[in-house]
């Protein structure tokens, strides 16, 4: 196209109802693109499941030994050069693959989902089938990136969510019973660079400022609606500081901010501004609204005894801006796991 067409073209007026159906005829392209990349992914990682198969089966039939797979990556690639991807460290994780997930029909199914390097990375970093399901899955439903899950696995997020499952109120349980697999004990917010006496507005802005990565780790249903909410109640204006929307829940979520370690009286703040979303700002189609009071420290047992009694869905969890250690939680894991078996009747 010469300058002067591509300008004419950048001339020509288009009306809304046009963009309109132009969009639709962009997400028919995307959509399709998505499918096809969804369809070779699934047919890659069957192709090294049946490969890891094969191996897996040859060795354990004594057929062949360790060393017929070096001899195989080395035929493919000399005698088929343009096959890439075949060498002896991954035909072994194929095998590897295979025999991690075959025998588990939960799980197998979701690999086909998933990239092969996601894959690699549950399978390689993960020490327990749990661990392996738990990431699998998040993997799925989040749609993590391979960043993203590496943060997750590095953030000990497997560890934590076992060891310090979020403590809710009752009425939390009651109304929303698939909360307590959707909220955290603690937030991991090292993206966030503040200084060691930092305010709650520090902390806000610093929020906002990142708020896609903050919207990461608090889950892919979230979605933000405001931060200094207004919420006016008599003659009196009150600001609340951080209020999503979460999608599966179907219900307003409001974040309240504390740079100081978790006080029973915050509570009532909270209460009131969930009382005054249910009342003012909530939709007709919409569930009752839920708080989380975000802390930068909390003793488990006050948070427990105050949230026993409080009428209000609410929870109390933690930020931290420095990752966990991960090597110490696994070892409380371990030991955790320990002492469920041998308080196993069977």
């Amino acid at each position: 196209m010469t300058r002067k067409n591509q300008a004419q073209a950048q001339d020509i007026s288009i009306s809304s109802s046009e963009v309109a159906a132009f969009d639709e005829v962009v997400k028919l392209i995307t959509d399709a693109r998505q499918r096809a990349y969804q369809a070779v992914n699934a047919a890659l990682v069957d192709l090294y499941w049946q490969v890891g198969k094969y191996i897996s089966e040859k060795i354990e039939a004594a057929v062949w030994g360790e060393g017929v797979v070096e001899a195989l990556a080395l035929h493919i690639q000399r005698q088929h050069p343009n096959i890439q991807g075949f060498t002896r460290p991954n035909l072994f994780r194929m095998r590897q693959f295979y025999e991690t997930y075959s025998a588990d029909e939960k799980v197998s199914p979701l690999v086909r989902q998933l990239p092969w390097t996601h894959n690699l990375i549950v399978m390689m970093r993960s020490k327990y089938p749990e661990e392996r399901e738990f990431y699998l899955r998040l993997c799925v439903s989040e749609q993590w990136t391979k960043r993203e899950l590496e943060r997750q696995i590095n953030s000990a997020r497997f560890e934590r969510q076992v060891l310090s499952p979020p403590i809710v109120s009752p009425l939390v349980t009651q109304l929303h019973p698939a909360a307590e697999t959707i909220f955290k004990d603690s937030y991991v917010v090292d993206f966030l660079a503040l200084p060691e006496g930092h305010s709650e507005r520090d902390l806000q802005r610093g929020l906002i400022s990142d708020l896609k990565r903050f919207l990461l780790e608090l889950g892919r249903d979230f979605c933000f609606v405001g931060e200094e909410y207004p919420i006016q109640v008599g003659g009196r204006d009150f600001r609340l500081d951080l209020l999503f929307f979460h999608r599966e829940l179907q219900c307003l979520v409001a974040f309240e901010l504390k740079v100081d370690e978790f006080q029973p009286e915050h509570l009532g703040k909270l209460s009131f501004y969930l009382e005054a979303l249910d009342r003012d700002v909530k939709k007709d189609h919409e569930n009752p609204s839920i708080g989380v009071l975000l802390c930068a420290g909390k003793d488990s047992e006050v948070v427990e005894y105050a949230l026993s009694r409080t009428l209000s869905p609410a929870l109390v969890a933690e930020y931290t801006m420095r990752l966990p250690d991960k090597e110490l939680l696994q070892a409380k894991l371990h030991e955790f796991y320990e002492l469920m078996q041998s308080n196993d009747p069977e």
